[in-house]
Order: C-alpha cells, then structure tokens, then sequence
C-alpha cells in the first residue's frame, strides 16, 4: 500500500495534479446548446480545490477566482476533461492552475475552452488558517507558473488595498455631507 506524507516541507506539483471529465447535458446548458458559463465555473472550483487539498492534506476553501477566460464555448454532448495543480503555495494560501478542453465525442477533436486561477485557503475543522507546505517546481512550464503567481498575488494585494482606500474615500464623504 502507497502512503503519502501528510506533513511534509515541501511536494512537488506533480504530487497535486488532478484531473476531472464531465460528459455536458442538456441541463448543464443554455437555449442555445451552450455549457452555462456558471456551470464550467462549478467543475473549475471542483478540480481545483482537488489540487488544494492534495497539496495541503486539510480542508480548503476558495478565496478567490483569481482569472478565467472562456475562450469558446463548450457544446451539448461535449465531454469537459479539466487539469489542475497547485502553482505556488504562501504561507496558508495556494494559487491553484485550471485548464479546461472540450472533446467532441463524436469525432475526437479536442479544443483549449477555458484556463482560469483560484486561490485557496487551507483551514482546520475550526475554519483556522493552517499552514501548508511549499511547492517545488520541477518542469520549466512549473516553474514558469510559480513565478508568475507571485506575479499575480502581488496584483491582487495592491488592488485589494485601492479598494481598501477608495471605500475608506467614499466613506469620509458620506460623513463629510451628513
């Protein structure tokens, strides 16, 4: 029998690769035959958070949907195959990578519809933040998406503090005019 650490320093992000395939029906669609966008964001936070809890070994939450982008649109009777792996692992947060490709069952062809980022949060049974372990890239595609989540968790820390500001902003002239 295969057993995994549960605690370790650092896994690598193979270790947190997961896979989903969902067949599209008619309930998962619009008028038009289309994969509801909503939908798709369902399966993404699904096989996302698989990675999350791969790397981490706790319980996650989503704390963020970093970045999507529908490139096109998924067809009724397509099979949706996502890929995920953590790229880069903070202190109690992941930065989790999702890819999305439809099949066309009848004749095979399969086409890149939608990449997106997540941001998870590892906690105990509580709702804690626990820490988790670093991630190590190996592949130079790896290490390409752990430098650029650092990227991108920079950007979202400066636009959390504009907002932070502009409702402090917005605030102080309510006052101002009451």
């Amino acid at each position: 029998m295969n057993s995994i650490e549960t605690n370790p320093a650092a896994r690598t992000v193979a270790s947190t690769q997961s896979e989903m395939t969902e067949l599209i029906l008619p309930n998962d669609t619009n008028v038009l035959g289309n994969l509801l966008g909503g939908r798709l964001m369902h399966f993404i936070d699904l096989t996302a958070a698989m990675a999350a809890y791969r790397h981490s070994r706790t319980y996650v939450v989503t704390a963020a949907m970093d970045h999507i982008d529908f490139i096109r649109p998924v067809r009724l009777g397509d099979l949706v195959n996502l890929k995920s792996s953590v790229n880069r692992a903070f202190s109690t947060s992941m930065e989790v990578g999702v890819k999305v490709w439809a099949e066309d069952t009848q004749t095979g062809e399969q086409s890149h519809v939608a990449s997106a980022y997540l941001v998870f949060v590892a906690v105990d049974k509580n709702g804690n933040r626990v820490h988790v372990p670093q991630v190590i890239p190996e592949t130079p595609d790896e290490k390409r998406h752990y430098a650029d989540a650092l990227l991108r968790r920079e950007h979202r820390e400066a636009e959390a503090a504009r907002r932070k500001q502009e409702k402090q902003a917005h605030g102080a002239q309510k006052s101002e005019q009451a």
